[in-house]
């Protein structure tokens, strides 16, 4: 009894972490998606360009998993405090189900690191280059938009002179000569931001693996401690 009221604490306090954990993914999800950068580059997008495609991937997967994490949390608890094996099944379900979410968005994350940097670099250099061959004024307002959201300043590019783009497309704050290059700026920005996504994520697949351990140890106390006291039950006559 005393070990199953210390997995009870135990749980009690990983499903708090879960579902901090939940809003927190929900949170950068959501800012993730109708962030400035984000939705700027998106919506600028061609169809043939995958940054598009990722980012309202990232956007479902994340608040599908919140939603997942979160309802562990409450099926957890409550089967905590009432002592349900019905609840602690569902509870473990969900862990498992987040589990199996994390594992496949962990091995992506390492298999196709640099694939968000190169999609939303070839979506700037796609709107540079028509700038500076002067096709479109459209794009002319776009890229002022991409310097001033990065706060960046043109790029060094191999086809000739481009002091004219960055004269009409960069923020007065940012002087052409000395400001950043917007490739690097792009690219350390949301290096930033995968980092801190995916710390996150590591965070939380340790949480749901300790959580499945928690809620099959507590099924398999109840479920041992119930046998144990019906044993010992006599009825006199």
């Amino acid at each position: 009894r005393c070990g199953m009221r210390t997995t009870k604490c135990q749980l009690l306090v990983t499903s708090l972490c879960v579902m901090l954990l939940g809003l927190s993914i929900a949170t950068l999800s959501t800012v993730t998606h109708y962030g400035l950068h984000f939705t700027l580059m998106s919506n600028i997008s061609l169809e043939s360009n995958s940054y598009r495609a990722i980012h309202h991937a990232a956007f479902y997967f994340g608040i599908c998993l919140s939603m997942t994490l979160i309802l562990a949390a409450l099926l957890s608890s409550a089967a905590t405090v009432r002592e349900s094996q019905c609840l602690l099944t569902m509870g473990f379900f969900c862990f498992a189900l987040a589990f199996c979410g994390l594992i496949p968005a962990a091995f992506w994350r390492y298999t196709h690191s640099t694939e968000v940097e190169d999609s939303m670099m070839d979506v700037y250099d796609l709107v540079y280059e028509e700038v500076r061959r002067n096709t479109s004024s459209l794009r002319r307002h776009e890229l002022t938009a991409i310097h001033e959201a990065f706060l960046c300043c043109g790029k060094h590019s191999p086809f000739g002179d481009t002091a004219s783009v960055e004269h009409m497309t960069c923020p007065s704050s940012q002087v052409p000569d000395e400001g950043q290059d917007c490739l690097q700026e792009i690219q350390d920005f949301l290096k930033k931001h995968l980092n801190f996504v995916f710390t996150i994520l590591e965070i939380t697949i340790g949480f749901t693996v300790y959580g499945m351990i928690l809620t099959s140890f507590l099924w398999f106390s109840i479920h041992f401690s119930s046998n144990l006291d019906r044993k010992g039950k006599y009825i006199l006559r």
